[in-house]
């Protein structure tokens, strides 16, 4: 099971995601977020995670350009594509509303994941709001579910999908950006261990 962190800011809760056992960190380069990061500041983390620990780049509406600079620069592993964003070069994890995942058209062949979140396609997802699991149609792709999971939920979420990842990010927070680390650790393991 790939488990996610999102919305990593600082290295203290980089690091404290880590060792809870975290498959991935995503730092957040939409400006428009709470959780944006700089590239550089995104680097200076990165730099401190285990390389087994993949690194993925949030975007949102961003072009192929800036996308491969930010990956260049960060040292990203992936690239989490939200709306109109498109990728060359690196791997792919298609972002898309529940309400669009019959959508075929909205996730490129390339993609090595369709990360399914509960906000609609005219927001960036860490809204913190659930949808109904039960009715993921079965998709021939590696899913991540996301929206809305915190330790409480997120086995019952697993249970009903069984999904290639997890993804979790406002629920495990103190504020916008800053989490809370027993959250983080009760979130993941609950994930990892039945």
């Amino acid at each position: 099971m790939m488990v996610k962190i999102c919305g990593i800011t600082n290295l203290d809760d980089a690091l404290a995601a880590v060792e809870a056992g975290a498959s991935a960190i995503g730092f957040n380069f939409y400006r428009e977020s709470p959780r944006y990061i700089s590239p550089t500041g995104a680097a200076m983390i990165g730099e401190k995670i285990p390389a087994n620990v993949w690194k993925v780049g949030v975007f949102v509406d961003e072009l192929p350009d800036t996308i491969a600079r930010i990956v260049l620069e960060v040292g990203l592993d992936v690239a989490q594509l939200h709306g109109l964003s498109e990728a060359r070069g690196v791997r792919i994890w298609q972002a898309i509303s529940f309400l669009d995942v019959t959508s075929a058209a909205l996730i490129p062949d390339e993609a090595e994941a369709v990360l399914i979140d509960s906000a609609p396609n005219t927001t960036t997802g860490g809204t913190g709001q659930t949808w109904n699991w039960r009715e993921l149609p079965g998709l021939q792709r590696n899913i991540i579910i996301a929206g809305g999971l915190d330790p409480d939920n997120v086995r019952s979420a697993i249970e009903q999908t069984h999904p290639w990842g997890v993804d979790a990010c406002s629920r495990l927070e103190k504020s916008p950006g800053l989490k809370d680390h027993e959250k983080m650790r009760k979130f993941i393991h609950a994930a990892l261990h039945s």
